[in-house]
């Protein structure tokens, strides 16, 4: 008998994931899908960090690496963390991953036993909760809506801590909502943080250069709860580097030295070459990510006119990341020709079927109403998805 493990059992397929095969699929047979699932810049990465990859495969940077990556490559995050946001992060501080989901992963088995309790706001990321579930911890959501524009407040969390609350996971620019905390409601947070000294907290910030509103805010610049939070990025989203896949922490150092015993016994360094080209990208100026920025609010501007000129979608007006998460609700209950749309995984398969565009459900991140669209394509393919979700959208009835 051929059965794999309880802990394989228990995890979720990431359903961003299985849209985009779900797309590519239907590509191959010849349909014109527009595909808006994934969150992946349709950039190339900018060609100074291509430059430094190429040079370091010249240079034989073929050996293994440290397990927290090269010391010139935790020394350039660390003055990034200075010159960007600043914050205090030693090199020893520092642990580079295989992208920043594998950085969450890291912090999560070193800090999470059976039982302890995950706070997690919703709508979240698609891979916080199964990690919780992975490491046997207990998620505990705080349900926000488009009214609040899905962010938590002081309150909630106030309400939502427990004896056995150990984490809690958020991000901002946050995925799927593109919601950002404000500097003010942070040290709000804070101030709840810092009355339970057990209590962490991982701060995903990937999207920080992906920001419509001005300063990037991180939690750890409350400095009552500078040691309680891990503050998660990397180069995926600013840097269009997915495929490079490499992410860092700067967490207190018995934090950091836990993901460097944990990734020791997993994958342990990165490639040596994207460490290298990273070092370049640390160095350089925020300023080489703002044209991909400005092109992603112009996205973002165009998207968020067009729901907002269908009947029946609500929408908030994300201030970074490059997604809209509309609340689809009106829709449900409604048919056409025999399909009827019960929820917003039904919807997201009506839309695939009928108007060959690939969006994901909210309940994937924790938010049953809403589907999330990702802007990161091409402006003529944004026209042409909106303008066929738009009278699809316009036939249920």
């Amino acid at each position: 008998m051929q059965e794999v493990s309880q802990r394989i059992q228990a995890l979720s397929e990431s359903q961003t994931i299985a849209m985009a095969q779900k797309s590519r699929e239907l590509k191959a047979k010849g349909l014109d899908i527009i595909s808006l699932s994934l969150g992946e810049p349709d950039f190339d990465t900018p060609t100074f960090i291509k430059e430094a990859a190429k040079q370091a495969i010249d240079d034989n940077f073929s050996s293994y690496t440290p397990v927290s990556g090269y010391l010139e490559l935790r020394e350039a995050i660390s003055k990034k963390f200075k010159r960007d946001n600043n914050l205090d992060y030693a090199p020893d501080q520092i642990v580079c991953s295989t992208g920043a989901k594998q950085s969450i992963a890291n912090v999560v088995l070193s800090l999470v036993n059976p039982g302890d309790e995950v706070i997690i706001p919703a709508p979240y990321w698609v891979s916080y909760l199964e990690v919780v579930k992975l490491a046997e911890g207990v998620p505990v959501f705080i349900e926000t809506g488009i009214e609040q524009d899905f962010k938590i407040n002081a309150t909630q969390l106030a309400e939502a801590l427990s004896p056995k609350t150990k984490l809690m996971i958020f991000s901002s620019p946050c995925n799927p909502s593109g919601s950002i905390y404000t500097a003010n409601e942070l040290s709000e947070l804070a101030e709840v943080i810092a009355n339970k000294k057990d209590f962490y907290v991982i701060s995903d910030e990937i999207y920080e250069h992906i920001n419509f509103v001005g300063k990037h805010n991180s939690l750890a610049n409350n400095v009552e709860i500078y040691d309680q939070v891990i503050t998660i990025n990397g180069v995926s989203k600013a840097f269009a580097m997915t495929g490079w896949r490499l992410g860092y922490i700067g967490a207190p150092k018995w934090i950091a030295k836990a993901c460097d015993k944990m990734q020791g016994q997993i994958t342990s360094g990165t490639c040596s070459i994207t460490q290298r080209a990273v070092i370049t990208a640390m160095l350089a100026s925020p300023e080489v990510t703002y044209e991909m920025r400005d092109a992603f609010l112009e996205r973002k501007n165009y998207i968020i006119k067009r729901l907002n000129g269908i009947t029946g979608v609500q929408i908030n007006d994300p201030e970074g990341a490059f997604y809209a998460f509309p609340d689809v609700s009106h829709f449900f209950g409604k048919s056409h020709q025999g399909t009827k749309i019960s929820d917003a995984t039904d919807l997201c398969m009506y839309l695939l079927e009928e108007a060959q565009i690939a969006i994901v459900t909210g309940a994937a991140f924790g938010n049953p109403k809403c589907v999330r669209i990702s802007y990161a394509a091409a402006m003529d393919q944004l026209v042409e998805a909106m303008n066929r979700m738009e009278n699809a959208l316009n036939k249920l009835s």
